[in-house]
C-alpha cells in the first residue's frame, strides 16, 4: 500500500483556502482568527485568516477583514455544492497581547461569531482569547484540526518540518482507520 501524504498549505493572513481533496491548512494565529468550515455530508472544508474585524467604508473588503473573510469562505462552500445546513465551524485565535491594551482580537472573534450565527452556522469547536499564540493545522477531509498554543513566535520557521510531518502523519493514520 502506498503512502501518499496530503497537500500541506500554510495560510497567510488575508486569505481564504478550500479544498475538496484533504489538505493539512496551518495558520499562525496572535490577535487574527482562522474560521474553519467543515461540510459534515460532503466531507471537505476550508479556512479563512484574518487580522481586522472588518473594513471601514473607503477601504475594499478583502479576506484581511473578518466580515469579508467570514463571508465569502461561505460563499464559496455554497458554491462548491455545500447546504448551509451541513456546514459546521470551528473558530480560532483573537489573543490580546500582553503588551498591548488593544482588544483587536477580541473584535476579530466577536465579528466571527455573529456571522455564524447570522448563518445558522454552528460552532462545534472554539478556542479563542487569552494572551497566547496558536498554531493551528485544519484538516479539509476530516474537518479535525489540531492547536498548539506557544508564548514565542519562532519566526521564520512558523511550522518546523518536523511539525509539519507530524501533523501530515497523525491525520493520515486518523483518516486510514
Amino acid at each position: 500500500m502506498q503512502n501518499i501524504q496530503p497537500y500541506q498549505y500554510f495560510l497567510e493572513p488575508g486569505h481564504i483556502f478550500l479544498n475538496q481533496e484533504q489538505s493539512i491548512v496551518m495558520a499562525y494565529l496572535g490577535s487574527g482568527v482562522a474560521v474553519c468550515l467543515y461540510d459534515c455530508k460532503e466531507k471537505y472544508g476550508g479556512m479563512n485568516h484574518y487580522i481586522t474585524p472588518k473594513s471601514g467604508r473607503r477601504e475594499p473588503a478583502t479576506a484581511k477583514f473578518g466580515n469579508a473573510a467570514t463571508v465569502g469562505l461561505i460563499r464559496i462552500m455554497l458554491k462548491n455544492g455545500s447546504n448551509i445546513r451541513n456546514i459546521r465551524a470551528q473558530v480560532f485565535g483573537g489573543a490580546s497581547p500582553l503588551y498591548s491594551s488593544e482588544k483587536t482580537g477580541k473584535k476579530n472573534a466577536k465579528i466571527a461569531k455573529k456571522l455564524l450565527k447570522k448563518f445558522k452556522i454552528p460552532i462545534v469547536s472554539e478556542d479563542t482569547g487569552g494572551n497566547l499564540v496558536r498554531k493551528v493545522a485544519f484538516n479539509t477531509r476530516t474537518g479535525e484540526i489540531m492547536v498548539h498554543k506557544v508564548s514565542k513566535i519562532n519566526a521564520p520557521g512558523l511550522f518546523s518540518e518536523k511539525e509539519r510531518l507530524n501533523y501530515a502523519k497523525s491525520y493520515q493514520s486518523v483518516s486510514s482507520r
